[in-house]
């Protein structure tokens, strides 16, 4: 991440001190926020992923204005308490939103700085690795999934994300090479000894799929995944959980917009994806159920393997997930419009009608009237720990 600072100075009398208290706040600032900040000339302002201009004090908002076409969009607006640098910082600010310009002041104290600027740098960097992404989509949507495809092109014009179709019969004859590499995860599957022919067929699943990824050089993939129950008698869910837990964003039934979801706050929080059906809403106290029988394996607790809970087939996962603060996540395929909210695990359920892998989740009561009045398709994203800002954040500079 190349966070670069580019000063523009002020002609105070004393600006030898003032330039000097400056320089060395930038370095403290680096140093809380534990990122890598340097100054850089104006030619560089552009090649950074997240540009500071550092408003050195009063009486340079000309100056300001003057290179402002060769600074990049947003802009932030770094100001210290001393030498009017505030004040000119808000005038700036001013001209920038009478003409269209996002930009935002960075004040206050240095841990406030530090904070703001840790936060903008895992927004930029998420943006970045997002707008460059390539996700493949194994076979078409599954039939169900009657609001859950996307355009291409609008894809990739808008938001950088190239999707890449394959064919099942492409998926289909990888399978039948039945090689597939030895891992932690393949060895820690086949030690549990379950169902020893089903687990087998499950691995040569995993082989194709990961050497699909490799060959289209893939950050992400999803499979129409039930076209796999009647020819090859088995699942997709040990696939999908091994590479999800190698850090390849893996999903279900052929769903684009959950994929590019899993993309999204998975680079935001930096925590594995659970992706889910909403199963069950309990108004009376405040809980959704949700459900799935596939999750990344370095995402639970302990886990119990299983059958498919659809088919009765392959292997499947139940996976106990440490209760407390969990982030709840849905985008549309264009990042046009989205859902977040943070809410409490409270218990793991071993219910036999549901999905393997089932969590009670406690949220506000608006949250709960979105999942039946505005939600963005059936399955959502489920990550650990509280990462609500961090998307809003995400979103108000896309």
């Amino acid at each position: 991440m190349k966070i670069g600072v580019y000063y523009v100075e002020s002609t105070n009398v004393d600006s030898v001190n003032i330039n000097r208290y400056n320089r060395e706040l930038v370095d403290r600032l680096g140093e809380l926020s534990g990122q890598d900040i340097s100054f850089v000339e104006l030619e560089e302002a552009k090649d950074q992923d997240l540009l500071l201009s550092f408003i050195g004090g009063g009486g340079t908002e000309g100056r300001f204005k003057a290179i402002l076409d060769k600074l990049p969009r947003p802009v932030f607006l770094l100001t210290t308490g001393k030498n009017n640098s505030l004040a000119a910082s808000m005038e700036i600010l001013s001209y920038l939103e009478q003409n269209g310009i996002k930009g935002e002041i960075i004040h206050g104290s240095e841990e406030i700085m530090a904070k703001r600027i840790k936060t903008l740098s895992t927004v930029f960097a998420a943006k970045k690795k997002i707008s460059s992404m390539r996700l493949g989509c194994v076979g078409k949507p599954s039939d169900w999934l009657i609001s859950s495809d996307v355009d291409r092109a609008l894809s990739k014009e808008k938001n950088g994300i190239e999707i890449v179709d394959i064919p099942m019969e492409e998926f289909f004859d990888e399978i039948a090479k039945k090689e597939y590499p030895e891992n932690e995860y393949t060895e820690m599957v086949k030690g549990r000894n379950w169902h020893p022919q089903d687990t087998e067929v499950c691995c040569h699943i995993y082989g194709a799929l990961d050497r699909l990824v490799k060959k289209y050089r893939l950050d992400g993939v999803t499979v129409r995944c039930f076209d796999l129950l009647g020819p090859i008698k088995g699942t997709g869910c040990l696939a999908l959980a091994i590479l999800n837990a190698q850090g390849i964003y893996a999903g279900c039934e052929g769903d684009v917009p959950s994929l590019i979801s899993m993309a999204v706050i998975g680079e935001l929080s930096g925590k594995p994806v659970f992706m889910a059906n909403p199963s069950r809403i309990i108004s009376e106290t405040g809980e959704i159920v949700f459900a799935h029988c596939t999750l990344p394996l370095n995402m639970p607790k302990e886990v119990e393997l299983m059958t498919h809970f659809e088919s009765g087939l392959g292997v499947a996962f139940r996976g106990k997930i440490a209760e407390g603060p969990v982030t709840i996540f849905k985008t549309s395929g264009l990042l046009d419009r989205y859902f977040v909210k943070a809410g409490t695990l409270e218990e793991n359920l071993c219910e036999t009608n549901l999905c393997r892998t089932q969590i009670r989740i406690r949220l506000e009561e608006e949250a709960l009237r979105y999942f039946l009045t505005h939600s963005i398709g059936n399955h959502h994203l489920i990550v650990t720990g509280d990462h609500e800002e961090v998307v809003k954040e995400f979103y108000k500079w896309l």
